[in-house]
């Protein structure tokens, strides 16, 4: 199936021929006037099989944390969110967990050649660093490159992650513009249970994973460590770099233990540690570079009575990368206090939270440290048909002083099954100590602000449903590399070719469509974006970001198998912000089968990248070919 078979409010705005390759997508400027007719026509995409999505494939009865900070039920939300289980993380054929979020809606990913690699991701166009990532309540940040390393993550210690997409300073402060991903370690729970699994794959890949989790007596655990390795393939086949394999190994241990000290008394503390050694190409040697993430996190909840509730919280992060043999080393510390107020009156829910950030930075001859003090408060409303959210936050920055933040949302069922939403909010992200005090670095740079409007439109029915929601976001004070020999002056006052400064303005704007449905024994889900995320003062399009993408997946049951496929489909990008140099679209297609061969026992195959396609993601990088894999895993039944 090619994207041409999508819904005709999605054709309908192409310029290209119909007979282009799905790759080739179109994207008009007049976005937000094409959308306006897409939302006026969402009965057909509802009922069309090509038009599914990835978003709401949990029950409208599951909770959600992310969206506010608290517990919150997913059918009294209006923002716009993405829930993945275990279970399709270990179907979906991915290699880390930027993989499972480039098939979400609104997410593309960008990887300097294998798993273990540089990897970014971006949410709805917006760049890495303008997504808040949290490990069970940890944030985990870079203040060197900014953003998470998503290379960093052992996908085998996951358990659920949330994706909010969106801004949501108003609520996480500093760094949330483009949206907020959440993921959750496993929790224990009943009698032990021990878990083992192993796994094959091409070009010497090898899984392991082995852990146990349970619960009695008040108290509950998750225990658990993986391995993940390969040989690799050579990331780059340029005449100047090694013409080797870059290989990765990756070693993590999680923990998760908590106890009910007293009725609604509940004391937890969370552990993540991962090493990650993987093969780069710069030059003739054999390039390593190495991840080490920790997150640790300590939490108290309390529920006083009926109507209040508080949450204590300490954690603590670290990024480290380093590169060998050329000598690079950049150390990341992250220390977060949250003192959290909730107070639930009948259908209104309030929120006031007092929250310190403290960053550290060890770079060379960089050794700083700053911090953010910061008071949230938030109101919710869920009356009959009508669901109000309104957020506003003050962070106060030891360097650059204070910044405020708010947000409001607003959703209507005006039918039985469909409902309307429409929000605004503001966001920031502080520059990042490397960017304020290396060599070129300016301490005088500003927070990056965005504004962001959107509209929504949800229906859902069963196993069916659809969403398309339209959205624009502004971002000023952008901090970009500004080059020009003698435009620029260093902290200790020399001239350099370039350094960073507040010189650039960006547009994120698009539509999302997805849903759901099932046809006969054949459950389908599907979403495509069409964007165009772009440089205001150049209006050149932002590097490595496509305007057109899709992704497509079914599977069924066949005599005991659960067997899937997934297609990935991406238009043409440009590797530089000049757009001269293009990276041409790709359509990749996978295959997954799955099946409980004993009450114990069960294994998954798949095949990613079926018919062997070649592309890149970043220019003179290459991606993997053709690949399969077979796991095992042996757990005990309930």
């Amino acid at each position: 199936m090619s994207l041409q078979s999508l819904p005709e409010c999605a054709t309908a705005a192409q310029a290209a021929p119909a007979a282009r390759a799905p790759a080739a997508f179109f994207f008009r400027p007049s976005l937000l006037a094409a959308a306006a007719a897409c939302l006026a026509a969402p009965a057909v995409l509802a009922q069309g099989a090509q038009v599914v999505a990835l978003t709401d494939t949990a029950s409208m009865a599951e909770t959600v944390v992310t969206a506010n900070r608290i517990e919150q039920p997913l059918s009294d939300l209006v923002a716009d969110m993405s829930i993945v289980d275990r279970e399709t993380m270990e179907t979906s054929g991915a290699a880390g967990v930027a993989d499972v979020l480039s098939r979400l809606p609104g997410v593309q990913m960008v990887r300097n050649g294998g798993p273990g690699a540089s990897t970014s991701l971006y949410l709805r166009g917006a760049d890495n660093r303008f997504t808040a990532v949290y490990v069970d309540g940890v944030r985990v940040d870079s203040q060197s490159t900014g953003g998470a390393s998503w290379q960093a993550i052992p996908l085998e210690a996951i358990d659920r992650i949330e994706v909010l997409r969106g801004p949501a300073a108003a609520v996480y402060g500093s760094d949330a513009i483009g949206g907020v991903v959440q993921i959750f370690t496993r929790k224990g729970e009943g009698k032990p249970r021990p878990y083992i699994g192993m796994g094959w794959g091409s070009r010497g890949t090898v899984t392991a994973q082995t852990g146990i989790s349970g619960g009695q007596n008040g108290w509950d655990y998750s225990l658990g460590a993986s391995h993940a390795g390969s040989n690799g393939f050579n990331a780059r086949t340029i005449a100047t770099a090694n013409p080797d394999a870059d290989g990765y190994r990756n070693n993590a241990f999680n923990a998760r233990i908590g106890y009910q000290i007293a009725q609604g008394q509940r004391i937890e503390a969370t552990a993540l540690e991962s090493y990650m050694n993987s093969g780069y190409d710069v030059s003739k040697a054999d390039d390593r570079s190495i991840s080490k993430m920790q997150a640790l996190g300590l939490n108290w909840q309390a529920q006083w009575s009926d109507i209040y509730s508080t949450r204590l919280q300490y954690t603590q992060s670290r990024d480290y990368y380093e590169t060998r043999p050329s000598p690079y080393k950049t150390d990341t510390r992250l220390h977060n206090y949250l003192f959290q107020n909730t107070w639930k009156l009948g259908a209104q829910t309030l929120t006031a939270a007092l929250e310190r950030r403290e960053d550290k930075l060890v770079n060379g001859d960089i050794d700083r440290t700053r911090f953010q003090n910061a008071l949230s408060l938030g109101y919710g409303l869920h009356v009959g048909k009508h669901t109000l959210q309104l957020n506003a936050r003050h962070d106060r920055d030891s360097e650059f002083g204070g910044h405020t933040t708010g947000s409001a949302a607003y959703g209507y069922e005006f039918l039985p099954h469909w409902r309307a939403t429409a929000s605004a909010g503001t966001a920031f992200r502080a520059p990042t100590l490397y960017q304020r005090f290396s060599m070129y670095g300016d301490s005088a740079l500003q927070p990056e602000k965005g504004r962001n409007v959107e509209l929504g439109l949800k229906w859902g029915k069963g196993s069916d449903s659809f969403s398309a929601t339209v959205y624009r976001n502004n971002v000023t004070n952008l901090i970009n590399w500004a080059g020009g020999t003698g435009t620029c002056v260093g902290n200790d006052g020399s001239p350099f070719g370039g350094c960073y400064a507040n010189v650039g303005r960006a547009r994120y704007e698009g539509i999302t469509l997805a849903g759901t449905t099932r046809m006969g024994q054949v459950n389908l889900q599907a979403s495509v974006d069409f964007q165009n995320p772009r440089d205001l003062d150049t209006g050149k399009q932002l590097a490595r970001r496509a305007k057109r993408y899709a992704s497509l997946s079914a599977d069924t049951m066949v005599m005991g198998w659960t067997l899937g496929a997934q297609m990935q489909a991406a238009a043409s990008r440009f590797d530089d912000a000049a757009n001269r140099n293009v990276l041409g679209g790709y359509t990749l297609w996978h295959l997954t089968a799955q099946k409980q061969l004993t009450r114990d026992w069960s294994l998954v195959a798949r095949i990613n990248n079926l018919t062997d396609k070649h592309y890149e993601l970043a220019r003179t990088y290459a991606t993997e070919g053709r690949s399969g894999y077979v796991g095992v895993k042996w757990m005990p039944a309930n």
